[in-house]
């Protein structure tokens, strides 16, 4: 019995028949395709031996990706709710000593320069959270002279850009500018990381910690319209409880004069115009992040975001940037670079 479906090749018969030529026809299709199997398998084994396939490798299955996520690029994939994608850092590949990909850069190598060796730590004031988190941020902490908020809301400009938005903007720019020239820089609190605070006495303890040769706080000042202009905030001598200023004082004078004459001239920006005599210079003994500070630190008002001239200022990138080199030309003088 036949278990193929093709017809039996005729035993005998006319050279000439139908059935004799079917069969022939069919005889050299199949010797030329036993002729070319060969062929054909020596292609795939060298294709294999190529690519680097063998016969105990097994090969990834992937899964494509819908459209709507593959188009995304990796940055705006990890981006977080609500976040410009413009913003969120993306990785480079980089090559793996074995010549494959990685999407895991290596961190960049701190660059050298005349303030090599030093740290900075800039406290942007305040937190955009701190609106949503009154509860917590009305809690009194000690600052050594007496109790006072674990931290306040800040300001707005009348149009309700935050001073908590001001400060942390012109803090990552002065962070920019102050690690190109070799500093390792430190912020109290960064966007998203936390929702409220902190504290003022942790803001004081962590440039402790960080033995800070030299910490700044970033404000904007939210005094009634017409009052304009700069001003640096100096710790007064202050021993009282767990307040002890009498090492920081004459440094942070010293801090506070070298950002003043900087900041007025990259900004353009004048002395303020309602306290300090017209020196930029205010001294206090009431601010906790001053008060418990061991290391030479003075807090920055920049302007008055409740005056329509010095908002337009406060409001304009290229103004915070002007900002940022101010204070960092002034750390810069002040640690000898």
């Amino acid at each position: 019995m036949r278990y193929d479906d093709s017809p039996p090749a005729p035993e005998s018969g006319p050279a000439d028949s139908p059935d004799r030529h079917w069969f022939t026809r069919r005889s050299t299709l199949v010797v030329g395709v036993a002729a070319l199997a060969p062929a054909c398998l020596a292609g795939w084994v060298l294709t294999q031996a190529l690519s680097g396939a063998g016969p105990d490798e097994t090969r990834p299955h992937t899964v494509p990706l819908p459209a709507s996520h593959s188009a995304l690029s990796h940055g705006q994939r990890d981006a977080k709710p609500g976040s410009s994608p413009s913003s969120t850092p993306t990785s480079t590949p980089t090559s793996t000593p074995s010549g494959s990909p990685s999407t895991s850069a290596a961190a960049p190598a701190p660059a050298r320069g005349p303030l090599s060796g030093r740290t900075v730590v800039i406290d942007p004031g305040h937190n955009t959270g701190n609106f949503q988190h009154t509860d917590e941020i009305d809690r009194k902490v000690d600052i050594g002279t007496n109790r006072k908020e674990c931290d306040t809301t800040g300001t707005t400009t009348n149009s309700g850009y935050m001073e908590a938005e001001f400060t942390m903007d012109v803090s990552v720019r002065t962070r920019k500018i102050l690690e190109a020239q070799g500093a390792k820089v430190v912020l109290t609190h960064e966007t998203g990381v936390r929702p409220w605070g902190p504290c003022i006495n942790e803001r004081a303890r962590i440039g402790n910690e960080a033995a800070a040769d030299a910490v700044v706080s970033v404000h904007a000042d939210g005094v009634s319209s017409g009052n304009r202009g700069y001003h640096i905030i100096l710790p007064a001598a202050v021993k009282s409880g767990a307040a002890d200023t009498a090492k920081i004082v004459g440094p942070s004078r010293d801090l506070g004069e070298k950002i003043a004459s900087n900041f007025a001239r990259t900004t353009g920006s004048s002395p303020a115009n309602y306290l300090g005599s017209g020196t930029g210079l205010v001294v206090r003994d009431d601010l906790g992040g001053l008060n418990l500070s061991t290391r030479p630190k003075v807090f920055i008002e920049c302007g008055n975001m409740r005056d329509a001239k010095d908002a337009a200022q406060l409001t304009s990138p290229e103004w915070r940037q002007k900002a940022a080199q101010g204070i960092a030309d002034g750390i810069v003088g002040f640690l000898g670079g």
